[in-house]
């Protein structure tokens, strides 16, 4: 076990959390807890045009529902905080100065049209404009010059950015959890931007200050960032820190395999790309969540480890628990992970299996009492089954009812389609089931059953089964000619849950009602 383990999430709030961020948060949960340290969130707000009001909740409660709740946060702030970087812009100023003291980093006081016209110049010659060693002293900037000169414009208030000084002609050799040995030739970096003169910090300076001052030891992020792994290491260099490990994980794909998963994918394949769902403030467009959409959390959590990660077994259903214990940062793979979003709902459709019965017929009362409601407003309406009113079904029978169906649903919204006769009978029969379920002598057959099931006394499944059975079997009759209109009459298809689990919960007086209006009608 790695001592003193200290990870951080650390989301920009400008919108909601995409699955690739939920993804890069629980990998840097399974680690922190894997290894006994501490999980943080930090809210990088430095760009305040790109703020957008609710999503840093919107984070915290996606990491909530997750189970993934942060050690220390903005909401739960522990002794390195604050937890926000805009409320740390105090900070940054004094290390971007001490870059400059030590010669890592200079002022540039270059306008925005000057540079694009160098780079407008660079590309008619068939060049990329590259702000670094090779002409920053022929640009604005406090190397090109003189002291009397930089300090004048300072006073005056010019405008200035503080950039790191890239060094020239080296080879830098950086390491990486999961990628191994990186080597960086210098000679191609930029001179990147760490401060403006608004008083903030670009993300760069502000990342590596706030990862040292919150003793970050590992930082697991996207695969995007690796084009700035070798600014941060040069960072930790100039201010002569110890560097955390780093370790940066793959893309989430497209379903094809080709291309960042996005929201477009989402919207066009028809599943959601956010955890909750998400109103814009701005536009009040509605983004779909894996919550409002049906999946629970654990689905959610135990689909997104697989994206990247191999336990290196043939076990698929983990619990956070063993995600935990299981989860190595060495097994996570380097090229990009297909999202498959049938793969989802087959882990939602085992975690469905493990859900308490009490708590889905909770969940899903409202929906059996809507739909109720419905028939009843149309007209259509059975007997409904209701001890404590008409349109208000007991939550016991629906939990009965959860019971016998749950074992075919992958969402709790399937429930209602897989049970409805429970609830109402059958206004209509299936046209092709029908001509399959009535022949010539059924209706003297079902006319037959009914009347059996008017004598029972003792009216349960198992009584049921062996009255029916038994009366066919004794009348040598073919199973499917009783059981298949008897089945049409109770659910009005050739399908649903077992026949005599059904006649049971409907109860005896419903069952032989809808039986001898199908005798009625067909």
């Amino acid at each position: 076990m790695i001592k003193n383990v200290r990870v951080r999430f650390a989301p920009s709030p400008t919108g909601p959390l995409h699955v690739g961020g939920v993804r890069t948060a629980l990998f840097n949960y399974l680690f922190a807890k894997k290894h006994g340290g501490a999980f943080i969130l930090r809210i990088e707000d430095t760009d305040q045009n790109r703020y957008v009001e609710g999503a840093e909740q919107y984070i915290i409660n996606a990491l909530n529902w997750c189970g993934m709740p942060a050690d220390e946060s903005p909401t739960n702030p522990g002794n390195y905080g604050p937890y926000r970087q805009s409320e740390r812009k105090a900070i940054y100023k004094k290390y971007a100065d001490e870059l400059i003291a030590s010669g890592n980093a200079y002022y540039a006081f270059d306008t925005s049209e000057e540079l694009d016209s160098h780079r407008k110049d660079h590309e008619t010659k068939g060049k990329t404009f590259i702000y670094n060693w090779h002409n920053r002293l022929k640009l604005k900037n406090s190397l090109s010059l003189s002291e009397e000169e930089v300090q004048a414009k300072l006073d005056a208030g010019e405008d200035y950015v503080i950039r790191f000084k890239s060094p020239q002609e080296e080879t830098l050799h950086l390491k990486d959890i999961i990628r191994g040995d990186i080597q960086i030739d210098t000679n191609i970096l930029d001179d990147k931007v760490l401060f403006k003169s608004d008083g903030m910090p670009t993300y760069h300076l502000a990342n590596i200050v706030d990862d040292h001052l919150m003793e970050i030891t590992h930082v697991i992020r996207g695969e995007e960032w690796l084009p700035s792994l070798a600014l941060h290491y040069q960072l930790y260099q100039a201010f002569g820190w110890e560097a955390p490990e780093f370790a940066h994980l793959p893309l989430i794909l497209k379903p094809t395999g080709k291309g960042k998963l996005s929201k477009r994918d989402g919207d066009k394949l028809g599943f959601p790309v956010f955890p909750l769902e998400w109103s814009d403030p701005k536009t009040g467009d509605v983004s779909r969540g894996y919550k409002e959409d049906g999946y629970f959390p654990e689905a959610m959590v135990n689909f997104l480890a697989f994206l990247g990660w191999n336990p290196g077994t043939e076990q698929e259903i983990f619990s956070m628990d063993e995600l935990i214990n299981a989860f190595d940062l060495e097994r996570v793979n380097k090229s990009g992970a297909r999202f498959d979003p049938d793969k989802t709902k087959w882990f939602n459709h085992h975690y469905m299996q493990e859900q308490d019965n009490a708590e889905l017929a909770r969940a899903f009362k409202p929906i059996v009492d809507r739909n109720v409601t419905l028939s009843a407003v149309e007209g259509s309406h059975g007997d409904e089954i209701s001890p404590s009113g008409r349109n208000d079904i007991d939550v016991n029978y629906i939990e009965m009812v959860v019971a016998l169906i749950k074992e075919r649903a992958t969402f709790i919204s399937d429930f209602w389609s897989l049970s409805h006769f429970f609830f109402v009978a059958p206004t209509s029969y299936d046209e092709k089931a029908s001509k399959k379920a009535f022949k010539e002598g059924t209706k003297a057959i079902l006319a037959q059953v009914a009347s059996i099931i008017e004598n029972i006394k003792d009216f349960t499944v198992e009584t049921l089964q062996t009255e029916i059975k038994g009366w066919i079997t004794s009348n040598e009759i073919g199973f499917g000619k009783v059981m298949m209109p008897l089945r049409l009459a109770l659910v009005g298809a050739l399908k649903g849950a077992d026949v005599f689990d059904i006649m049971f919960m409907i109860g005896k007086g419903e069952s032989v009602k809808r039986i001898k209006k199908v005798i009625e009608i067909l």
